[in-house]
C-alpha cells in the first residue's frame, strides 16, 4: 500500500435516467432544461403522481437465463455501469485482482420484485416464491451482478444511507484510491422504485409533490415559494474513478478531479434534516479538497422542493459560505430529473462534472419566485452558458441524518475528455 495521498480523477461516466440514456443526452437535457417528469399512475392507486420516468423496458437486453436474477433496478444499473466502463476504455477488471472495487448506493434495491412477490403471496395465495426471487430483490443484487459480469474482484460494497447513498459510495471509493488500497473503482447508484407500495409510503409521509395543474413536467419546484413536495424518480448513474497515476499509466483522458469528500451525521431526527450536520459535511469536503468557501464556483443543492428541507439547506449554505454566499451560484437540478433517491448524489455529481467541463451553470427549473427563507444566489429558470468553473460542489442529505458533500475540480495535468456528441455510441441500444 502506498501511503502517499493520490489524486483521484473521473475517467468515465454512464447514465440511464429520465432526462437521458447517455452522458451526451444528459448534458443536452440540462442545457435545454428538458424535464423528464411525467404523470405516473397505477391501477392500485386512486390518483397519479408526478414522477421521473424512464419509458423504456430494458429486459430484452438480457438473456432468459439472466432475467430471473434481475429486478429493473439491476438492469439499469448494469447498463449505466457498462456505459461508464466503455466511456473509460475499460472492458473487464480481472487483471486488477483486488486493486479494483465497486461502490454502490441504493434505497429500494429490488423493490419492484418484492412488490410482485407480496402481491402473489396475498392475492394469489402463493406460498413459495419463484426460484431466485430473493436474489433479485436483494439491495446488493445490482453490484453483485456487475462484479460477476466484469470480474471486479476487490471490495464490492453497497451503501444505503437514504438520499446520500451513492454519495457515500463515491466518497468511500475516493478514499480507498487516495489511501492506496485501490487503483480504480466503478462507483454510483441505481433506483427503480416506482411501485404502488413504495409510492404509497411516500404518500403517507405527505412529502410528494402535487401534480401541476397546467403542466405536470413543472411539478417539482425547488426553492420556490409555491413548491409542493418532492418527485420520486428512477435511474442509474455510474462513474469510473482512478488514481491520477493509474490514469496516466494507461493513457486515459479524464473529465475532472474528484477533489473533496465530506460526510457527517445530524444526530438529530430520523426524518427531519438539520443545518448543522449539512454544514459539517460541507466544511469537511472543503477541507478535504483544501479549498476555501470562496473558491467554489457552483453549488448543486440537494433541495428536493419540500417545505421544510429547502430552507434548512439554504441556512447551511449561508453558514458555511458566509459573505461569499452572495457570489455563489446555486441550483437544484431536481426540477427536471426529480429525486433519484439512492442515485441522487451520482446524477448530481455527473451534472457538476459536465458543468465544469463545458463551462456553464445548471439552473433550477421552474423557479419564478424564490422563497424568502431560501435566500441564495439562485440560477433561476435557465442555465447560464459561458461561465467558467474551476470548482463545483454538491450536497446530498438523507433520511436518518447522513449528509454527503462532494467537490469536483478542473483537471489540468491529464488530457481532458471531449464531451461526447448526442449521437454517441454509449447510448443504450433500442
Amino acid at each position: 500500500m502506498n501511503m502517499a495521498r493520490q489524486d483521484v480523477v473521473i475517467t468515465g461516466m454512464g447514465v440511464i435516467s429520465p432526462i437521458g440514456q447517455s452522458i451526451a443526452e444528459l448534458h443536452r437535457s440540462v442545457l435545454d432544461n428538458r424535464s423528464g417528469i411525467q404523470l405516473w399512475e397505477s391501477a392500485l392507486l386512486s390518483k397519479g403522481v408526478p414522477a421521473g420516468i424512464i419509458a423504456d423496458d430494458f429486459s430484452s437486453q438480457f438473456s432468459k437465463i439472466e432475467l430471473p436474477y434481475m429486478d429493473r433496478c439491476s438492469q439499469i444499473a448494469i447498463l449505466a455501469a457498462e456505459q461508464a466502463m466503455q466511456d473509460a476504455g475499460i472492458d473487464r477488471f480481472e487483471s486488477y485482482a483486488q486493486r479494483a472495487g465497486l461502490y454502490y448506493g441504493s434505497v429500494g434495491g429490488g423493490v419492484q420484485t418484492e412488490h410482485e412477490w407480496v402481491r402473489q403471496f396475498h392475492v394469489n395465495h402463493v406460498e413459495v416464491s419463484k426460484p431466485f426471487t430473493i436474489m433479485a430483490s436483494m439491495l446488493n443484487a445490482a453490484p453483485a451482478l456487475i462484479s460477476i459480469r466484469h470480474k471486479i474482484l476487490g471490495p464490492v460494497v453497497t451503501n444505503s444511507s437514504a438520499c446520500s447513498s451513492s454519495g457515500a459510495a463515491i466518497g468511500e471509493a475516493c478514499r480507498a484510491i487516495r489511501d492506496g488500497y485501490l487503483d480504480i473503482a466503478l462507483v454510483g447508484g441505481a433506483e427503480a422504485a416506482l411501485s404502488p407500495t413504495f409510492i404509497s409510503l411516500w404518500g403517507g409521509l405527505r412529502a410528494l409533490a402535487s401534480v401541476d395543474a397546467d403542466d405536470v413536467t413543472r411539478s417539482c419546484r425547488p426553492f420556490s415559494i409555491d413548491r409542493s413536495g418532492l418527485v420520486v424518480s428512477e435511474g442509474s448513474v455510474f462513474l469510473v474513478v482512478e488514481s491520477r497515476a493509474h490514469a496516466e499509466q494507461r493513457g486515459a483522458n479524464c473529465y475532472a478531479k474528484l477533489s473533496g469528500y465530506g460526510i457527517a451525521s445530524d444526530g438529530h431526527h430520523i426524518g427531519s434534516p438539520n443545518a448543522l450536520g449539512q454544514a459539517a459535511a460541507l466544511r469537511a469536503a472543503l477541507a478535504d479538497a483544501t479549498l476555501a468557501p470562496e473558491q467554489i464556483d457552483y453549488y448543486n443543492a440537494h433541495a428536493t422542493a419540500t417545505r421544510g428541507g429547502d430552507p434548512i439547506e439554504a441556512a447551511a449554505i449561508r453558514e458555511v459560505f458566509g459573505d461569499s454566499t452572495e457570489r455563489l451560484p446555486v441550483s437544484s437540478t431536481k426540477g427536471i430529473h426529480g429525486h433519484l433517491l439512492g442515485a441522487a448524489s451520482a446524477i448530481e455529481l455527473a451534472i457538476c462534472v459536465l458543468a465544469v467541463c463545458d463551462s456553464f451553470l445548471p439552473a433550477t427549473a421552474h423557479l419564478v419566485e424564490p422563497d424568502p427563507e431560501c435566500g441564495l444566489q439562485h440560477v433561476a429558470g435557465k442555465p447560464v452558458p459561458g461561465h467558467a468553473l474551476e470548482h463545483a460542489m454538491s450536497l446530498s442529505a438523507g433520511f436518518g441524518g447522513t449528509n454527503v458533500a462532494l467537490a469536483v475540480s478542473k483537471e489540468h495535468d491529464l488530457p481532458r475528455r471531449t464531451l461526447p456528441a448526442e449521437s454517441s455510441v454509449n447510448r443504450v441500444p433500442q
